[in-house]
């Protein structure tokens, strides 16, 4: 695998974003090298030590931060009390040009992995002035027609599986938006109830892998389980907050690529990622001129596969030597 070196931050801090929010951040890398902006995934994975090693760290100067109620931010979506109601799409855009301004960033390359990815599109429609460059991977859009697939299409992929995630819903519960029916559970004033909830969503979640192993080490850590299905069901269950009405499928997101023609964009892939099903990844590039789609080969819905990371560092080495300014 062609990864750069792990490399530790020479610098991080807490950001105060308003309605009792302090967002971590941290930068590594060339001080004064240009500027990229990492988003994780989830809603509310968290970032990690995996991603500035897909940035040649004399070229750049990377910013890794965790999104409102994850990793290290706080107050964290796991604690029951933590107000959701300030944690949505338009939190985190304002959040991150906060941070922008904070560390006196002019432009950035913006960096993002599956909800990495609705963020970073969304963010560079509605701030193209301040964005170089989009690496993606992972990538889906936010659309209800998505959340409809891995919510309840996949059911006929994996019956068994699908059976035990919608028997864990009341039975008034089943037929509608699930990821909203689970959101409810999850907000209940039961912690057994939340805690079961947080299980079944993480237990879903690890089904839809597209090949064995299908065991996910972080969805052990009851803290991480919880926060992680608490923000995903947030924001699934309300249209990831993009204030969409979607026709044929298409939401806000696809619905505006054509704005992204003044940035260069590099698309990647997994062929056996299920979020392929929808053909999502094929139109945003076809929407989006002067994008490049790399689609890999026998790989699911996974950053760290060799050959995405291949192609990833491909595309932040190529966009290095166009420099600060893009």
């Amino acid at each position: 695998m062609t990864l750069y070196p792990e490399i530790a931050p020479h610098d991080h801090g807490m950001l105060d974003v308003g309605d009792g929010n302090h967002v971590y951040w941290e930068i590594c890398g060339n001080p004064r090298g240009k500027p990229a902006v990492v988003l994780h995934g989830g809603p509310g994975s968290g970032a990690n030590a995996y991603f500035p090693r897909l940035f040649d760290p004399a070229a750049y100067r990377i910013v890794l931060l965790d999104q409102r109620g994850a990793g290290r931010s706080t107050p964290p979506a796991s604690a029951y009390d933590t107000d959701m109601s300030v944690n949505t799409t338009a939190h985190l855009i304002a959040d991150l040009e906060s941070l922008r301004r904070h560390l006196g960033i002019e432009r950035w390359l913006v960096w993002g992995v599956s909800w990495g990815s609705v963020l970073g599109l969304r963010y560079a429609q509605t701030h193209p002035g301040v964005v170089t460059e989009l690496v993606l991977t992972g990538i889906t859009t936010g659309s209800n027609a998505e959340v409809a697939l891995l919510t309840r299409g996949l059911g006929q992929i994996f019956p068994e599986a699908f059976e035990r995630f919608v028997g864990e819903l009341p039975e008034g519960e089943r037929d509608g938006n699930l990821a909203a029916a689970y959101n409810r559970l999850l907000e209940s004033p039961e912690p057994e109830v939340r805690e079961r909830a947080a299980r079944a969503w993480t237990d879903w979640e690890t089904a839809m892998a597209a090949a064995p192993p299908r065991s996910v080490a972080r969805y052990e850590d009851p803290v991480f389980r919880m926060g992680f299905a608490r923000t995903v069901t947030h924001y699934w269950g309300n249209d990831h907050f993009l204030g969409e009405s979607e026709d044929d499928g298409v939401g806000v997101v696809l619905r505006d690529a054509p704005s992204l023609k003044d940035i260069p964009g590099t698309l990647v892939q997994g062929a056996l990622d299920f979020g392929n099903l929808l053909g999502t990844v094929w139109r945003l590039h076809h929407a989006w001129p002067g994008s490049e789609l790399v689609v890999v080969d026998e790989v699911g819905h996974n950053a760290g596969a060799p050959d995405v990371a291949e192609a990833l560092v491909a595309a932040t080495d190529r966009y290095a030597r166009r420099g600060q300014d893009g």
